[in-house]
């Protein structure tokens, strides 16, 4: 009687505990994504072709995230991530205007928990979608003419490494991949 009352117990606490989260959302911020990588070559095409352009700034890539656990080791979902770059027009060393890049993905995902602990947990992730990329380039004077461009190009983030720690609801995490989140990501995690 003993040995099923303690099992009924467990049983109770299993269905209120971790394991049972099936939604997960998070924010992040990482650093080197495909966007920058993709600016920072554009960048040395230009520096050697004319010179003109300055150092760059980045913003982001900041994300959002969900996931649906279908499995205890499987989310499907999706990433929302933005980021922003700004940079000098330079002609003669004097700035004569301001060029600005915006990034917004859209990627479908799949997130693999190979580790799932009530307190921690070891995962990987990969997902493919698309950026919607902003540039614009505005100048000070009327020598040149402004510029303005929009388009669409394909995606993705591949996670090799996640580790996530903390509360079984609430979770500090690091990924280590590469991909439009970035190289590295750091953020925080809730499950419900």
């Amino acid at each position: 009687m003993i040995a099923a009352a303690m099992m009924a117990a467990t049983n109770v606490n299993a269905q209120n505990g971790y394991d049972d989260t099936k939604h997960e959302v998070a924010i992040s911020l990482g650093g080197a994504s495909n966007s920058q990588w993709i600016d920072v070559f554009e960048d040395l095409t230009v520096a050697m072709l004319s010179g003109k352009l300055g150092e760059r700034n980045f913003t982001g890539p900041f994300s959002a995230e969900y996931f649906y656990h279908i499995k205890n080791w499987l989310g499907v979902g999706g990433i929302l991530a933005y980021g922003r770059s700004t940079q000098d027009v330079e002609e003669s060393g004097s700035k004569i205007g301001d060029v600005s890049n915006n990034y917004i993905t859209l990627m479908p995902a799949v997130k693999f928990d190979w580790l799932r602990k009530k307190n921690f947990g070891m995962y990987s992730k990969l997902a493919f979608g698309a950026t919607y990329r902003s540039e614009k380039i505005e100048y000070k004077n009327s020598v040149y003419e402004d510029y303005d461009e929009n388009g669409l190009h394909v995606n993705w983030q591949l996670s090799v490494l996640g580790i996530e720690a903390g509360s079984p609801t609430l979770r500090g995490f690091v990924e280590l991949g590469t991909g439009e989140q970035g190289i590295g990501l750091i953020g925080l995690r809730y499950k419900f």
